[in-house]
């Protein structure tokens, strides 16, 4: 049953003919007329990055939160409910305060065009800004530069998660035009974390820092982090950490707990700090073990697991986790949106995979239907089938293989829909 709103935000999809329109004209012009919030903001980390940025701001919250501090938390895109973009001071938004700063949110832009992302990023903030907290972290929707998250003045810190390929058509079409747009999130004389980067990227950002005055924190050079005989080392000129290996599941979550623990050093949070940004963090759909849900029931003696990587270094980041998996063969059901490489994403997946069944993304106007998905994932060298949906797949993985390991993966919307309708 739609909530009051959920109304308010299917209004706000009518304001403009495009999704994404990337120019922050329209977000000061509301802002402005909200008496500008962003301005009231308790300190703000501010992350940009292609891959890990969701994963980053967990850990830096969780961290910040074990220490004591009340943490603002802004992320996107939701997978279940769309209160889940806006923590405020550690819980998630009320649906009355959700639909309360909305309403004015809506009021106050008159009729104008704006785009979805940016009129409800203007209500969180809006929302944070009138609710006492110790820090904001702010992450991008999509680039930096033009994103409209990007209105912050003085951050307190600045963090760039490893940057990829991904939305080209935005972006840019070379690793270094994205990292240009990424790196528009850096101010004159704020630090930046900066996790491991390629070249051409890392040349991209020290260029703009230097040009601002911005102080670097980069992986490999200010600071190293490694796993060692099961416990995470983090080295930075302060000192050594050794601590238990992050909570989220994968190798490349050592380099995003490093990113986080270069941040809580610079902000001083202290060793519980440290401790509690390893093991309490949680961040649903990354490698996520499903435990409960009709799925779960079809399943019987198999193994579902969930997660919403969709571009090629997450593809490779999950072949890498698989890999080191024991026993169990491997099958994935995978759903992708039209907008995303297919190809890239699937074929590290290949070697890891003893099938692919593909699906299409139920309620997504911009997914790929399964049968190119299917047909991409065959040339990307699985064996792919497709299906009607997800109980369908899973039904004929079962057929073929009852203790089978099966990953649900391609999209964060399909992720979204699995917690929402079958967790």
């Amino acid at each position: 049953m739609n909530t009051t709103s959920d109304v308010i935000l299917d209004r706000m999809m009518a304001l403009h003919p495009k999704v994404i329109d990337l120019v922050l004209d329209r977000v000061w012009r509301l802002l402005d007329a909200l008496g500008n919030p962003q301005d009231d903001l308790p300190p703000v980390i501010h992350l940009a990055g292609t891959n890990g940025k969701g994963s980053t701001q967990a850990m830096i919250r969780a961290g910040l939160e074990a220490s004591g501090k009340r943490v603002h938390a802004y992320t996107s895109p939701h997978l279940a409910r769309f209160h889940e973009r806006i923590r405020l001071a550690g819980e998630l938004i009320t649906e009355q305060h959700l639909t309360e700063v909305l309403d004015e949110c809506y009021a106050a832009n008159g009729g104008e065009t704006i785009t979805y992302f940016e009129i409800t990023t203007c209500a969180a903030l809006l929302a944070m800004a009138r609710t006492p907290a110790d820090f904001t972290l702010l992450e991008t929707g999509l680039g930096g530069r033009l994103d409209a998250t990007n209105v912050v003045a003085k951050p307190a810190l600045t963090i760039i998660t490893p940057i990829s390929m991904d939305h080209e058509q935005f972006l840019g079409d070379t690793l270094a035009k994205i990292a240009g747009e990424k790196a528009g999130i850096l101010k004159r004389g704020v630090p930046c974390v900066v996790g491991p980067q390629p070249d051409a990227v890392l040349e991209v950002i020290e260029a703009r820092a230097q040009a601002l005055g911005c102080p670097l924190l980069a992986h490999g050079q200010q600071w190293h982090v490694s796993e060692e005989r099961g416990r995470l080392v983090y080295q930075d000129e302060t000192g050594l950490l050794d601590l238990p290996m992050p909570a989220l599941a994968g190798a490349h979550q050592v380099q995003n707990a490093g990113a986080a623990l270069a941040a809580l050093r610079h902000l001083k949070a202290g060793e519980a700090a440290y401790e509690g940004a390893m093991t309490d963090v949680t961040w649903p759909a990354r490698m996520q073990r499903l435990r409960s849900g009709p799925l779960v029931d079809q399943a019987g003696r198999a193994k579902l697991w969930l997660d919403g990587g969709h571009n090629p270094a997450a593809g490779e980041a999950l072949a890498d986790y698989l890999s080191k998996l024991p026993g169990r063969k491997v099958h994935l059901i995978c759903g992708m949106l039209n907008t995303k490489d297919a190809r890239g994403f699937l074929r590290p997946l290949a070697t890891q995979a003893e099938s692919l069944t593909a699906v299409s993304i139920p309620g997504e106007a911009n997914t790929l239907p399964a049968e190119e998905t299917a047909r991409l994932a065959a040339e990307s060298g699985h064996r792919a089938f497709q299906a009607d949906g997800l109980g369908a797949a899973l039904a004929a993985i079962l057929e073929a293989e009852p203790d089978a390991r099966v990953l649900i993966c391609g999209s964060l919307y399909l992720a979204g829909n699995v917690l929402r309708d079958h967790a």
